[in-house]
């Protein structure tokens, strides 16, 4: 079976209270098991994945497509409240198809995008809810 790292949450926390959004080191991270690819069914996903911001909580809306375990089409939009989230959101829309899409969403480690690392912890939560959805 293949693991998908996906960032713990309080170091995130810890990581954005001493640096704050543009934190691109990680300490840690917390290995979910998601099985392989061939355990997924294709189709068309959708999750909400929440992450803290130095403002309070936020969170992404992804929509994907499956193929073979392969991200074949994706969508992420940003509901952050916060202007400076916001910006860090958009950020991270405008480079994340280039790392995902076209790829196996089993092998996906997604930590920072264009400077935007606390929007990857949410975009990882809801990735995670994608694969436990497709494996049912």
């Amino acid at each position: 079976m293949r693991r998908l790292p996906l960032a713990s949450l309080a170091v995130l926390g810890a990581a954005t209270a001493l640096t704050g959004c543009a934190a691109s080191a990680m300490a840690d991270e917390q290995v979910i098991d998601v099985g392989g690819a061939a355990d997924l069914a294709d189709g068309q996903y959708s999750a909400t994945g929440d992450y803290v911001a130095p403002s309070g909580p936020e969170s992404v809306d992804v929509t994907l497509t499956l193929v073979d375990g392969v991200v074949t089409e994706l969508s992420v939009k940003g509901n952050a409240t916060d202007p400076e989230a916001k910006q860090y959101e958009a950020k991270f829309v405008s480079g994340i198809d280039a790392l995902v899409v076209g790829k196996s969403i089993t092998s996906l480690n997604v930590t920072n995008v264009a400077g935007s690392s606390l929007t990857s912890s949410g975009f990882a939560a809801a990735i995670s809810d994608i694969v436990q959805q497709a494996g049912q």
